[in-house]
């Protein structure tokens, strides 16, 4: 099924960034490594380019990200106007240090006592803002969590005259376009549970890791990859590790094994697995335009 999460209260978090963007001099972008285009809100993308603000882009848990992966990724975003972008780990006190000079760069005229350089951090839930937010700072600003949309308000702070940050909550957008997108934000845990199920999720993991990264599969649950489908992968997990229904006769607990591969992903216990690069998705785009379009025949009064 299609997925699709816009809590209510994202929608004044997107009024309230639009008021303060006008405010700010550089955009910083926090991006999970693993899914940086699809993790990408298009929202964040309008608002910036209508107020002509540089961006930069931080691909964060890059330890977690396949390495050949985040290298043409950042070759992909560092082609784009205004853009600049840089592969980091949240959690490294000597990454985060790297980023003011960083955005220094897309903003030079910004660079004494009487002009501080603001910078706006931005992104989708559960991308590792707020323990950038943490590192930065050297203490504990912004709440952390393993659950999706924490952060619920913008915090501003003068980390010194010449530097200020505004911390805003996660945004997700009203429509991801793309099905594959929501499946890719889903099994990366930027999208509360009420809105997947999880057996679902878990199944297109499966299919890229049997495409992209067999061998790591291989290696976390040793099992025979030759014949199986993503369901099929699914349901080797299931009986790997015992999930079994009690009183089903035997039946798989689907659902058990589904939480066991996505969380493998989610901590990098499976492997350093990146879910999309520039080629992988320009052929997902390219297949999605090839697909017959819906149009809305004016006498049926139905889509044809």
């Amino acid at each position: 099924m299609p997925i699709q999460w816009f809590p209510g209260h994202m929608t004044t978090a997107r009024k309230k960034a639009a008021e303060t963007m006008a405010q700010i001099d550089v955009v910083v972008e926090v991006l999970d490594a693993r899914l940086p285009e699809a993790g990408s809100n298009p929202m964040i993308h309008e608002l910036r380019t209508h107020r002509q603000r540089a961006c930069l882009k931080l691909l964060n848990k890059a330890d977690l990200a396949d390495p050949e992966a985040t290298r043409a990724w950042l070759e992909y975003f560092n082609k784009q106007p205004g853009v600049l972008a840089v592969a980091i780990s949240a959690k490294k006190a000597s990454d985060v240090m790297k980023l003011p000079a960083l955005a220094q760069k897309l903003a030079p005229h910004r660079d004494d006592t009487f002009k501080p350089l603001r910078l706006m951090i931005m992104g989708i839930p559960n991308v590792g803002k707020s323990t950038l937010m943490n590192t930065w700072v050297k203490r504990k600003v912004a709440a952390v969590g393993d659950e999706p949309a924490v952060t619920k308000s913008q915090q501003r702070i003068n980390l010194s005259p010449r530097l200020i940050l505004v911390d805003t909550p996660g945004m997700t957008w009203p429509k991801i376009a793309h099905d594959a997108d929501g499946f890719m934000l889903a099994a990366s845990h930027a999208i509360g549970r009420n809105a997947v199920i999880d057996e679902e999720v878990a199944i297109f993991l499966a299919g890229i890791l049997l495409e992209r990264y067999p061998d790591l599969l291989k290696a976390r649950y040793g099992f025979a990859l030759e014949g199986l489908d993503a369901t099929g992968v699914l349901e080797a997990v299931a009986r790997k590790r015992g999930c079994i229904l009690k009183g089903r006769g035997g039946e798989l607990d689907l659902e058990k094994a589904a939480m066991i591969l996505l969380t493998d992903y989610r901590s990098g216990t499976l492997g350093r697995i990146s879910l999309e690069t520039p080629a992988s998705r320009l052929a997902m785009l390219a297949a999605g335009a090839s697909k017959p379009r819906k149009t809305a025949d004016p006498e049926a009064g139905a889509a044809t």
